[in-house]
Order: structure tokens, then sequence, then C-alpha cells
């Protein structure tokens, strides 16, 4: 099909319950689980994300004039900046100061979800340029909402590498940050891992599993419908329990990750931490084709490096165990990298009505961007892995 001359029709939802999953699939694909209809529908029928909490739904959706879907994008009308990993607070304060609104704005996202993945959802199906079209279209369709709606910009946050390059263009600034993933170098088991590291490292890691593990009777993995709705009231206790350690705000309603087991089914795992027959500890993760992503993580009780073995080491294991090529374990944590997981690029793309505002974060872009590539450096630098290994 070519959609040179081909009419295309743009809708806009302001509920995802409204389009039809096996639709919004079709263009979302199956390799990252966090922008199926699956996902995305457990946040807002879960009440996680409403317009009362400031994320306003308002996706974007393309389909030929005879119904057939051609792509789509995650969209949200934003009323503040939190929930988005990718910090624009100073920019809100220099609008401010200068005594216009930066709110609302718009986010071209997947709320509360630091990973990256595809944000303009087009089949594989599509040929380079049908893509490049689709992509062009969904773009012009956002900026023509931020305009329509008096958004002060648009935010693409954690797009993947290919879609950050594609949609540079003018008026469209490219902003990088900093995370931590490990990558499988076709290890056979964790031991192939470990040899892969220097051998203080190893001695390091190979104590903290074994402190881990002496602290509970079990560790073992659960998925889909093995995930009872009293596990997941377990676990969102031990969520709350992480939130409040952190002074953070819990985004996430009791009735969120009961939803996602029943929206995502064998795409959602725990890896859980047991003494006798309790659960005192457990890390949701996503599973994709390729990649098992790290969500959230809480315990009961703190137990000596039980944190470091769910959300890291359970997550190397099951990587290799299953062949996936990455574990991307969340924001932050300069302590992953001591434990395999290295400094990787993230990526953001901004769009800012005001000149003035736009001009200054031009200029603030270049320095900054620089600055995360020098980091990332000084990190490799500190790899745990033999200097022979790339």
């Amino acid at each position: 099909m070519d959609l040179k001359n081909l009419p295309i029709v743009m809708n806009l939802f302001t509920d995802i319950g409204k389009i039809e999953a096996s639709r919004w699939d079709f263009c979302a694909g199956q390799d990252n689980p966090f922008v199926s209809h699956g996902f995305l529908s457990a946040l807002e029928s879960s009440g996680s994300v409403t317009a009362e909490r400031g994320w306003q739904p308002c996706h974007l959706f393309l389909e030929t004039e005879d119904g057939r879907p051609l792509a789509a994008t995650p969209l949200y009308l934003k009323s503040h900046s939190y929930g988005e990993y990718v910090f624009d607070w100073g920019w809100a304060r220099a609008m401010e100061q200068a005594g216009r609104p930066y709110y609302p704005k718009l986010q071209c996202a997947v709320p509360f979800t630091p990973a990256t993945g595809p944000r303009l959802l087009v089949p594989e199906i599509y040929q380079e340029q049908n893509r490049k079209t689709l992509q062009q279209t969904l773009l012009n369709g956002m900026l023509q909402i931020m305009q329509e709606q008096k958004a002060s910009s648009l935010h693409i946050t954690f797009p993947t590498v290919q879609e950050w390059k594609d949609l540079a263009q003018p008026g469209i600034m490219q902003r990088t940050g900093l995370q931590y993933h490990w990558q499988n170098r076709d290890y056979s088991d964790f031991g192939d891992f470990l040899n892969d590291l220097s051998s203080r490292k190893r001695k390091a890691i190979r104590k903290e599993r074994k402190a881990a593990q002496a602290s509970c009777s079990d560790i073992r993995w659960l998925r889909g419908s093995e995930i009872t709705p009293e596990i997941w009231a377990r676990f969102y206790s031990f969520y709350l329990s992480t939130v409040d350690k952190k002074f953070a705000y819990a985004y996430l309603t009791p009735d969120f990750f009961e939803k996602l087991g029943q929206l995502m089914g064998d795409r959602v795992l725990l890896s859980t931490a047991w003494q006798q027959d309790e659960l005192v500890a457990a890390a949701l993760n996503l599973e994709g084709q390729t990649t098992l992503y790290g969500r959230y993580w809480g315990c009961k009780t703190e137990l000596s490096h039980l944190h470091f073995e769910l959300c890291y080491y359970q997550a190397i294991d099951h990587a290799i165990e299953k062949g996936l090529s990455t574990v991307e374990a969340g924001a932050q944590g300069d302590h992953k990298l001591q434990r395999g997981y290295l400094p990787t690029e993230t990526y953001s793309l901004h769009a800012i009505a005001d000149p003035g505002l736009r001009r200054a974060v031009e200029f603030s872009l270049r320095d900054e961007n620089r600055a995360i590539k020098a980091e990332i450096d000084a990190l490799l630098e500190l790899s745990p892995f033999k200097r022979d290994i790339p």
C-alpha cells in the first residue's frame, strides 16, 4: 500500500478503552510491553492516569478512510511535570518567572515509565517511506494539538534512538539522558557472566547473592496467572512502602497491578522472596521480545542485599535463561554499574512554542548533551568488566 496519495484520517481519543485493543496493538507491535493497549489501559481503567491526576489522555490514531489502522501514539495533556523522569522543572520555572504559563503541555510518553521504546507506533509491515510519512503525520498532529490547546510545549520522552534521529528537524530539539542497562553477550549462565568481570567484582557479587539467598527460605519467579489477587495486594503494600521511604508520591492506585496482571498475562513477572509461606519482597518486571524491563520493587523489612538479588541478579538470570538481549532496570542508580549494568544513553525530543524559552533551551542542551556523553565515558572507565571486554 502506497500512502503517498492516500487520504489519512486522524482521530483523537480521550479514553484508550474506546480504541479496540487489536487495532492499537497492530500499530504497537509485540516487542515493547509498555506501549501495548493492555498496559496503557491498565493505567487508565485503574484511575492511575486521569485528567484529575494531571494526565488527560488524547491519543492519536491514524486510519484509512475505510477504517484500516495505520499508526498511533500515546499522548497526554499535562498540568504538571511529575511522573516523567525527563526533568523540565527549570524550563517551567523560567516561564513562570517571565509571567507566562508552562502548563498545559503535551507529553508523548508512557506514564510513570522511564523505559526506552517506540513512541510513534507504526506497524513493521510498512516500508521506510510509508513509515516516515506516518511518523511525520503523527508529529504534525501533535504539534497541531499543541497549538489548539495553547500548550507551551511537546515532549516525546524515551523514544528509540532511531525515532530520536528521524524526528529531529527545525523546531524539534534533541536531548539525551543516562540509564544503566545490562547486555547479554551470549552467556550460558550467570557464572559465564561473572567470568567477564574482574576478580574483585566477581567475589563481591557472589558474596551479595549468598547473603541475599540466606535471608529467605525461597526465591522464585511468578508469571501471569500465578500472581494471585492476594499476591498483588501484598505487592501493592510493598510499592507503598518504597514510595514512603523515598518521600515520593504513589502514582499508581491499588487496582493497577491486578488489572495489569489481567490484561498483560504472561508478559508480567514477579521475582519474589519468601520466608516459609510469607511473601517478604518482590520486584515487578515486564517482558518484551528482546528485553526484560524492571519496574517496581518493595519489601516487608530490609534484608541483606535482597534488593540487588531480586532486581538485578535474578533479572540477569532470567534474561540469560530466556535468551533476552537486554535488562533495563529502571531510572537512575549508579550502584548498578558495579553489578554489570553499564551507562547507556536515553533520548527525548522537545518542541517549545515560546521563542525566548526555545532559544534558551537550545543553548543549554548543547552543553547538557555534551556533559552526558562525557559522563558516560567517565563511568565506563569504572566498568566492572575485564579491560579486554568491550
